[in-house]
């Protein structure tokens, strides 16, 4: 049976008063792996919720399988469930396509060849036959367990409840889930947040492997390039959304060219506009009609005036004419990409005898079990590790959010910031700017206003916060951090729904500085150019 292919087009959606998506059209095709690239904000989640059917667009129309998965940013399955349910609810259509072919058949061994109904019969037993050779239905229950195990949840006993999971452990599943039901359409927004080295590399080859249309969302620059087929820019560009044939390297190259090419063509146009406006101008006053006569001009004047104003007065209108043509129809002028400009992410903490904070066998039960660690006073400190290892943990005992037992000595009046992977603001309603000079005090984010920390755009300070996208609240939140820089600064996955250019300077402002840093990360790009100590759990 032929995959049926994903088409959106037109695609207009308004949120908070704002054009989030202006005309956006895209076809999907069966074995097309489409990224999605953008800053935060731009509309890449808004595009998959209005491609699954989730949100509705203002205008336009989307063309979608009957068979779509959607894997959302948040966990869309309910605390209190458990893995069994989550699995049960994946395999339910291969189980149900199984239970009609075996019902269909023992019909048709009862129904004569030459009964009225036995064509009928054969028919939709020869459709549901080719359903369940799509969804390789008899394969499902097996594919479930290589594809727990592969995303590193084969261990966890199927009666645990979400509740019970980790953050990153819900994701997994949520993803599990999906790639055992195989749909002819995968929407996915950022599906690698959550998973070590050896998830991400079995999440690439299974999405390598699926025969319908894949789009997802993502700012990881290795799962981008290993698994993309074409590319779709929703940053602002001089023609709109922009698509590119092949992967994320490919695409790099292109960009930097085509942004070149926008502002080479942005400042031509603005210098022409600004001769042309001094042509209209000062020309237009050398043929004013009372211009008195200059002393060389005297000999001659009556005789050749009237064809030298007529020539004037042409190149006036000619000017005029280009100008305002050109002023219709002029480029945009290229948007300043974000650029993060905090200045210490830690702040200057006083070396002394004894260690920032101190742990000693530590133990979190069934999340953490460390020996020892001392985190000194300019450490810069990565832990790794796979997913359920206690990274997360380490950092909340760290931060001293979370009891654990064995000994944990930190010094006194030592100032803790922690940016956790899950950021919930109380007043969602209250906007952006409120939300940072309320925290901080009006006299902090005076000295330090938000706009000039480069992680969000001016016009999204007027917000409320609750209409932020996941990615924009944790800019938000690493903003309040490093206005006031702690002592000790605790970042839990930092370069999740970050963008690339912005995970580049990040990365490189965690490098140097005064104060203590301590990052929990399973960014493969990350971790290649780490400079400090290492801690693997």
């Amino acid at each position: 049976m032929p995959q049926p292919a994903l088409l959106a087009h037109d695609l207009v959606r308004t949120l908070g008063g704002r054009r989030v998506l202006d005309g956006v059209s895209l076809t999907a095709s069966p074995g097309h792996r489409i990224g999605l690239i953008g800053e935060n904000g731009v509309g890449k989640s808004t595009l998959l919720r209005v491609l699954a059917g989730v949100d509705e667009p203002d205008t336009g129309h989307v063309s979608r399988p009957a068979e779509l998965g959607f894997l959302h940013q948040e966990m869309p399955f309910d605390a209190p469930s458990t893995i069994a349910t989550v699995l049960d609810t994946a395999l339910r259509e291969a189980r149900e396509d199984l239970a009609e072919l075996e019902r269909l058949g023992a019909e048709l061994a009862h129904v004569p060849q030459d009964h009225p109904g036995h064509q009928e019969l054969l028919d939709a037993y020869g459709r549901r036959l080719e359903q369940a050779q799509d969804r390789e239905s008899w394969d499902a229950d097996r594919r479930a367990a290589l594809v727990l195990d592969g995303l590193g949840l084969g261990a966890l006993g199927h009666d645990r409840t979400l509740g019970s999971l980790s953050g990153g452990q819900r994701g997994r599943l949520a993803l599990a889930a999906l790639l055992v039901r195989r749909p002819q359409a995968l929407l996915l927004d950022e599906p690698t947040n959550h998973l070590d080295d050896g998830a991400a590399a079995f999440l690439e080859e299974q999405l390598r492997g699926l025969p319908g249309a894949v789009v997802v969302a993502s700012h990881d620059r290795t799962f981008l390039d290993a698994v993309c087929t074409d590319l779709i820019d929703l940053d602002p560009a001089v023609d709109g959304p922009v698509r590119y044939g092949g992967n994320y390297s490919a695409y790099l190259s292109e960009k930097r060219a085509e942004r070149e090419r926008w502002e080479r063509r942005y400042a031509e146009e603005q210098q022409e506009l600004e001769e042309l406006r001094h042509a209209a101008g000062v020309t237009a006053l050398l043929v004013a009609p009372d211009r008195g006569r200059r002393d060389n001009e005297k000999m001659g004047y009556g005789h050749r005036a009237g064809r030298v104003q007529n020539q004037i007065s042409r190149r006036v209108r000619n000017a005029t004419r280009r100008l305002a043509e050109l002023e219709r129809n002029r480029v945009a002028e290229p948007p300043r990409p974000l650029r993060f400009a905090a200045g210490e992410l830690a702040a200057h903490a006083e070396e002394g005898p004894r260690a920032l904070v101190s742990l000693r066998d530590v133990r979190v039960p069934g999340r953490l079990a460390l020996a020892g660690l001392e985190v000194s006073a300019t450490d810069r400190l990565l832990v790794t590790g796979g997913n359920g290892a206690g990274k997360s943990t380490l950092l909340h005992v760290l931060a001293g959010r979370l009891t654990a037992e064995g000994e944990v000595h930190r010094r006194r009046r030592l100032s803790v910031g922690l940016l956790a992977q899950d950021t919930v603001f109380d007043r969602p309603d209250r906007t952006v700017r409120d939300t940072y000079e309320l925290s901080l005090g009006p006299e902090r984010a005076g000295k330090v206003p938000l706009a000039s920390l480069g992680l969000l755009h001016e016009a999204d300070l007027d917000k409320p916060v609750g209409q932020l996208s996941v990615g924009q609240r944790r800019r938000l939140a690493l903003a309040l951090l490093v206005a006031r820089p702690p002592q000790l600064l605790l970042l839990d996955e930092p370069t999740n729904h970050l963008s690339p250019r912005l995970c580049d300077e990040l990365e490189a402002a965690l490098g140097t500085g005064p104060g203590a840093v301590v990052a929990a990360s399973h960014d493969r790009w990350l971790r290649r150019r780490w400079q400090g100590r290492e801690l693997r759990l």
